[in-house]
């Protein structure tokens, strides 16, 4: 009767990983879609009711009689009512940036870096290809969502005058580094207001490096050559069939 061979520890550990990579894949991508889900829930139903009111309102402010108090309070609600489209339309936003879908991931780039700039007051610049990035729906994801918790962990830790990002894109990968002139990854990690920042940052670049892994690439945050910081995802591309 043939003895069987005993599996090395390193063996069943790589497999332990490799399944766990996997899962943590597809909850992501599982997470991806029901976030998709739920925006266009918000822009499909909440977003054509208020639309509605809103339209509604107009008309009966039309009619209202000259009365200031009814006046005032028609303008109150509509002062609440355009408050409640606009959060709603944040909120969309949040759960998916639908110029993915409808511009392209290299549109949705670097409208996220000019926003970026322009509503902290941050020299914001991008670099990115002129043509559409060829890749796959689910590289233009794990794009966006990494450069949203990079800009996001700029502001929050580096104190940051000036962001670059730039988005190379060849035959074999797409590479995407952010750069900043903050006071860097020591100086940032021994200053953070809280302790729950601090894990918010660990953890959510973890999240980044995973979803990079799953898609065969990697997620470095190294000091930068003149200060601050530098992320740099690289993705390979999956082999033309």
């Amino acid at each position: 009767m043939p003895m069987s061979v005993p599996v090395p520890p390193e063996h069943h550990e790589a497999q332990r990983s490799a399944d766990l990579s996997e899962l943590l894949g597809h909850v992501h991508t599982c997470w991806d879609n029901e976030r998709r889900s739920l925006s266009r829930q918000l822009h499909d139903s909440l977003g054509s009711s208020l639309t509605a009111l809103t339209m509604h309102l107009g008309l009966l402010m039309q009619k209202l009689p000259d009365d200031q108090a009814l006046q005032d309070r028609a303008g109150h609600m509509k002062k609440l009512l355009n408050q409640i489209v606009e959060t709603n339309r944040q909120m969309q936003i949040k759960l998916w940036n639908d110029k993915l879908e409808f511009l392209g991931v290299r549109v949705a780039l670097g409208e996220l870096v000019e926003q970026f700039g322009q509503q902290h007051n941050i020299t914001a610049r991008s670099s990115l290809p002129d043509d559409e990035l060829d890749c796959p729906r689910s590289h233009g994801i794990v794009l966006l969502h990494t450069l949203e918790e990079a800009l996001r962990n700029i502001v929050a830790h580096a104190g940051a005058t000036e962001v670059d990002v730039i988005v190379d894109d060849n035959e074999d990968e797409v590479m995407m580094t952010v750069k900043d002139n903050g006071v860097g990854l020591a100086a940032a990690a021994t200053t953070a207001a809280a302790p729950a920042g601090a894990d918010q940052v660990k953890f959510g670049l973890r999240m980044a490096r995973e979803r990079a892994a799953y898609l065969g690439g990697t997620l470095t945050l190294a000091p930068g050559h003149a200060g601050g910081a530098m992320l740099t995802m690289i993705l390979p591309k999956p082999p033309s069939t």
